[in-house]
């Protein structure tokens, strides 16, 4: 049967599918509208199956705070292509997803994929997307944080890399709390406090030091003390509060932020693109 271009072109409103894509679903269908969107949505799961097993390690990390900086949520969508990636159509796909996250308070990938954005589910959304970019793509991980103190969110020039930092307070200074930010994603610490670092952690790197220094030739007791003083500069090198302010040495983060009577870290997550 003869398909008109007014059809195709409302199969390719309807789906974000390519033209010719649109023409053979509805030549496919018979001319039937909710017949081709189906088949072009198997398309796209076939296409996502076919796809698992393959690398997806570009792609976009965003957030978005709310007014009063109390809500706050962070989202990485990933691509096999920063050409993809840079795409305005795939852009504003993961923007309208990440407004989903926000509004309906979603901290689980799970749970996102079966919010709606317009008439489809964002599961649906993407194996259309998969359809008709021919790429994996997958949401890998949101965080959802609401407080009772504040948030501060930052994105690295490329978005590939993003913070979100909960404080247990207000911060009334934009800069202090961007610098707290950029810290966390220039140094990647593992905990805010030592108290927050993993028991097992802590055990591997004294584990680490003793035998250092027990190759070294220094007897065991002493190189049980000594692995100590290694377990002192860990914490400063990986915990934030305990951490030396990159822009100024001379202090560390928790004395910077005394020294401007700013609030402490309470918690905050770190995505960077294609880690777990």
């Amino acid at each position: 049967m003869s398909i008109s271009a007014k059809d195709v072109k409302e199969l390719r409103d309807k789906t974000g599918a390519g033209m010719m894509d649109c023409k053979k679903a509805l030549a496919e269908a018979n001319g039937d509208m909710e017949k081709a969107v189906e088949i072009l949505r198997k398309k796209g799961q076939k296409v996502s199956e076919k796809r698992a097993d393959r690398e997806a390690n570009q792609g976009l990390i965003l957030s978005k705070l709310s007014d009063d900086k109390n809500k706050g949520v962070v989202l990485e969508i990933n691509c096999e292509t920063d050409f993809v990636a840079r795409n305005e159509d795939f852009q504003n796909q993961a923007e309208s997803f990440l407004n989903a996250a926000f509004e309906n308070e979603t901290g689980s990938v799970a749970e996102l994929m079966q919010q709606t954005v317009g008439d489809l589910t964002i599961e649906k959304h993407l194996e259309g997307m998969v359809g008709k970019i021919g790429e994996k793509i997958e949401i890998s991980r949101v965080v959802f944080v609401k407080s009772d103190g504040a948030l501060v969110d930052y994105i690295h020039p490329g978005n590939q890399l993003g913070v979100l930092v909960e404080f247990e307070g207000d911060v009334d200074s934009e800069k202090i709390g961007k610098d707290i930010a950029m810290q966390i994603a220039a140094m990647n610490p593992i905990a805010v406090t030592r108290e927050g670092v993993d028991s097992s952690v802590i055990d591997k790197e004294l584990e680490i030091a003793k035998e250092q220094l027990i190759n070294e030739g220094k007897p065991s007791e002493i190189a049980e003390k000594a692995a100590q003083g290694k377990l002192r500069r860990f914490y400063e090198e990986r915990v934030l509060l305990e951490q030396k302010f990159v822009k100024d040495n001379g202090v560390s983060v928790k004395e910077y932020l005394k020294q401007n009577d700013a609030p402490l870290v309470k918690s905050f997550h770190r995505l960077q693109l294609g880690e777990s």
